[in-house]
């Protein structure tokens, strides 16, 4: 009798995503590096987490801090080499931790030799590699089409009086994937990193990678068109989310199905629609995992977050496994934008978001409860808090550097250099948590254990449960039951036996619930439950 498959190594690990010029600085020149990351490992160990994501790690003029590449071969030089990035993987590896990197298709820097060449002459090698067009008869630009950072997508290059596709700053100018040689050049950048033994990629903007081949103009807004698409004052119809995107896709995930184990790739798909986000999966032959960002901009409250949970699983069904996370480094982390701040908020996001089902990725940071830091205007670093002044909060905030000690310096580098960002509330550091049994650290080290040790956490189907109002709760598999407390005030959850095995209010863990769980103002508990719950509906058999 024939062996069931393997459970994908992904599909149980919890994900830690870390921006290095954050994490720790071991040179002392205020910024972080890929050698902090090898000395925070035995860190990273006892925190339990499996994979880290690293932030774009190539060489680049830093425009956009790493997104703008001008080599994929290669490593930022205040980042560290590519002998570093081979003794991290190597030394994490020993830690059972994987690394997966971040992977920039859909653009290049304009100081990339190819883009270099691509500009020298119209008929230049590489001219083709990019999206070039002419102005219309009556000299206006190619199409409407606007930038995500602002303006229009075209720059004109004066000397061949044609003007360049760019969807995101002037000097990231979009790569021309209707070009074969585009396609077979990052088959390559993908095995020279898979070679060194990188466990994946997460990949950037992963829906805008193919345009419309004819170049066609958006169509205006709809007064039904959801907030993501509103931001760009117009439907993206031609400028991304092409169906010949997922071609890419099937193409990148055969290159992973040459390696064992497969290789992962997860995507970045900035849409509201989860119809569209599950089809960026495939019939299993594109994406194994695809960020959810519908949940990240959810309200913190019971209802909005259970309604984009329940949508999810419904357009996802059994075969596609979902992704979970409330920050990253685009968008204010969540214990300010969802919790105010709120250690009991906080704690109750972090359970939430560990007993969901599917893989969770958290941003270093997140088990502290860090919170976005102002951020001086002589000391803002983002290009677009300059491109857009006035217009953009700017992501500053929540890129500051990580708190490791309550001290000068916060541990990241030594205490007599200014980081390249502000420090936040050196009171939320790891050395002020880590033997602390009631703080944030130590609740979210303790949850990624009970995930790992439970059957129902790391695999069990989702089911909703009866709750009153503000209170959102649910099974997790045949007998774990989470419940969570939006409200300010305390509330009965009625028909709920077991055992409290973790409760973000830790006082409550290994308490007996003999039939009613009272939870306190932001309060959430995962308890092992006696018997099945009649109040709870499979999602599945609903589909």
């Amino acid at each position: 009798m024939a062996e069931p498959p393997a459970i994908p190594w992904w599909r149980d690990a919890v994900v830690y995503q870390i921006y290095p010029r954050s994490f720790q600085d071991t040179n002392g020149d205020g910024v972080g590096d890929l050698a902090g990351v090898l000395r925070r490992l035995d860190y990273l160990s006892w925190l339990g987490v499996d994979a880290l994501w690293l932030t774009p790690i190539n060489e680049s003029p830093d425009d956009d801090f790493g997104y703008d590449v001008s080599n994929y071969y290669d490593v930022h030089p205040a980042l560290g080499d590519l002998g570093t990035v081979d003794r991290l993987i190597e030394a994490a590896g020993r830690c059972g931790i994987r690394i997966i990197l971040d992977i920039v298709p859909n653009h290049t820097s304009d100081r990339h030799l190819w883009f270099v060449e691509a500009r020298a002459a119209r008929d230049s090698a590489q001219r083709n590699w990019y999206v070039w067009a002419d102005p219309k008869p009556d000299g206006a630009l190619p199409n409407n089409w606007r930038s995500a950072f602002g303006g229009p997508t075209w720059e004109l290059d004066p000397s061949s009086c044609q003007y360049y596709l760019h969807q995101f700053l002037p000097s990231q100018p979009d790569l021309n994937w209707w070009n074969p040689e585009v396609g077979d050049e990052f088959d390559r950048i993908l095995r020279f990193w898979f070679d060194r033994g990188v466990a994946g990629f997460r990949i950037d903007t992963a829906n805008k990678v193919v345009k419309d081949a004819l170049l066609r103009d958006n169509p205006p807004l709809r007064p039904t068109d959801p907030p993501m698409e509103r931001r760009l004052g117009q439907r993206p119809v031609w400028s991304s989310n092409r169906p010949e995107v997922h071609e890419v896709w099937r193409r990148w995930r055969a290159v992973c199905r040459e390696y064992d184990p497969e290789r992962l790739l997860v995507g970045e798909t900035v849409l509201d629609d989860l119809e569209t986000v599950a089809r960026y999966y495939g019939d299993d032959d594109e994406l194994q995992l695809n960020f959810n960002f519908p949940f990240v901009f959810a309200d913190f409250t019971a209802g909005a977050l259970r309604d984009v949970v329940q949508r999810t699983e419904a357009a996802f069904g059994p075969g596609r496994w979902p992704v979970w996370t409330a920050s990253n480094h685009d968008v204010s982390r969540f214990p300010t934008r969802w919790c105010r701040g709120d250690r009991r908020r906080i704690g109750m996001a972090l359970l939430m978001l560990l007993t969901l089902r599917g893989t969770p990725f958290l941003y270093y940071g997140d088990e502290l409860g860090m919170t976005d830091v102002p951020v001086p205007t002589d000391r803002l670093a983002d290009p677009l808090s300059h491109r857009l002044p006035g217009l953009f909060r700017g992501r500053d905030p929540e890129r500051t550097p990580m708190l490791w000690r309550s001290e000068p310096g916060a541990g990241f580098t030594v205490p007599s250099m200014e980081p390249w960002l502000p420090f936040g509330n050196s009171g939320l550091s790891v050395e002020s948590q880590r033997n602390d049994p009631a703080s944030t650290l130590r609740l979210c080290r303790d949850l990624i254990m009970l995930r790992r040790e439970s059957s129902d956490l790391r695999a069990g189907d989702f089911g909703v449960l009866d709750a009153p109002d503000g209170v959102w709760a649910y099974r997790r598999g045949s007998s774990t039951v989470v419940a969570l407390n939006f409200g300010d005030e305390e509330v009965a959850v009625p028909d709920v036996r077991g055992r409290v095995l973790i409760a973000s209010n830790r006082e409550r863990d290994g308490a007996e619930v003999p039939g009613v769980l009272r939870l306190g103002p932001a309060e959430g508990a995962v308890l092992l439950s006696d018997s099945a719950y009649s109040g709870c509906q499979n999602l599945y058999e609903l589909r």
